[in-house]
């Protein structure tokens, strides 16, 4: 093995990117305004809610109750009668319209039990379902509030004061923009390095190497480097200029420490998307055969849903997949600020399945050459 031959094959790649112009707009898109239109725009979090209320208690208990819908969850509420409530749902004008009943404040005081009244325009489905839970628990919490500081109200004995390390605001873009990085990274490394390899074949220079004084494991490492290096840079550039930059999400951890996981996944996804290409006959296989191998591993490395929410074979089994030690990694250190003494077993893992993943991709491609 010739290192020269290794880089000068790499630069090779790199040119022959450079060349395909929807591969670079696939890659700026991915790390760029991909990151930030779905982490900041993320279903499960109200955002500017339209709604109105009716007042008809008129008391201090009822005040409290409209000022605790604040932006930037809510729009501030709009005070309606009882007459226009139909109106306003059927017109999309507010999503959400509560009625405070009279006497209201006077029943909670005395101990009793009284409704209030909560429409929903069900058609904005995702608001909907969100802002249910949200406004309940808003108004359970104000009563509470208002009891425990009220002369002869009943007394809450036990009050919980909750504390949010690192995301105080429990704000879903911090975590989504992080995870939209893990994700791409896993992406586009294997599309890019097994479109790589079909690229040659289709393209008729497969055979040009073939007579040259290279080999299979000189072609299979230029490529992993090459395109290893272009999404490893592209990823650190969206973490520092997307991510901490125009999004403002801190980043807390060692910013080498990540790179580096990163480079031993690239490792690995790398040689699993040559893998890939070599079992796939022509570019709609190898997209097809992608999709069958990325959601699995999406869905279950521990990056959309806690792994602990899992079957326990499914852990044990995914415990193979690269992506579950790198999302455990990741988090470690951009979350909670690990070092190395507390990921050194993820990069472990990572080192070791990289390694069988790229001697079963070698082995294949030198199958492939012949």
């Amino acid at each position: 093995m010739r290192f020269s031959n290794i880089l000068q094959l790499g630069i090779k790649e790199l040119r022959g990117l450079g060349r395909d112009t929807l591969m670079l707009v696939l890659i700026v898109y991915a790390f760029s305004l991909s990151i930030y239109m779905e982490s900041s725009a993320m279903p499960e979090t109200l955002n500017r809610a339209a709604i109105a209320v009716v007042d008809e208690d008129r008391s201090a208990l009822s005040q409290r109750i409209i000022d605790a819908f604040y932006p930037p969850y809510f729009i501030e509420p709009e005070l309606i009668d009882t007459a226009e409530m139909d109106a306003r749902l059927d017109s999309g004008t507010s999503t959400f319209v509560l009625d405070i009943p009279t006497n209201f404040e006077r029943d909670v005081l005395a101990g009793r039990k009284p409704e209030l009244q909560l429409n929903i325009d069900a058609t904005r489905m995702t608001q909907a379902f969100t802002g249910n839970n949200d406004i309940q628990q808003i108004i359970d919490n104000t009563v509470s509030e208002y009891l425990n500081h009220s002369p002869g109200g009943s007394k809450i004995p036990v009050s919980l004061d909750i504390r949010a390390r690192y995301n105080p605001q429990l704000s879903q873009m911090w975590f989504g923009s992080i995870i939209n990085i893990i994700t791409n990274i896993t992406m586009l490394s294997m599309i890019l390095s097994g479109a790589a390899l079909i690229r040659e074949r289709e393209h008729g220079t497969i055979e040009h190497l073939l007579v040259m004084p290279v080999t299979a494991l000189e072609i299979v490492l230029s490529k992993i480097w090459s395109i290893g290096l272009v999404v490893l840079v592209a990823s650190a550039l969206s973490l520092v200029i997307v991510v901490e930059g125009i999004l403002g999400v801190p980043v807390n951890g060692s910013m080498p420490l990540f790179i580096a996981g990163s480079a031993l996944m690239l490792f690995a996804m790398c040689s699993l998307g040559i893998f890939l290409a070599t079992v796939a006959g022509s570019m709609p296989q190898f997209g097809l055969l992608l999709m069958l191998v990325l959601m699995p591993l999406q869905i279950l490395s521990g990056g959309m849903t806690p792994r602990e929410s899992m079957p326990q074979f499914i852990q044990d089994i995914m415990l193979l997949a690269p992506n579950t030690h790198y999302v455990t990694l990741s988090q470690a250190i951009l979350f909670r600020g690990a070092g190395f003494d507390v990921v050194w077993p993820q990069f472990v893992w990572l080192a070791a399945l990289g390694l069988a993943l790229f001697a079963i991709a070698l082995r294949r491609f030198r199958g492939f050459l012949q």
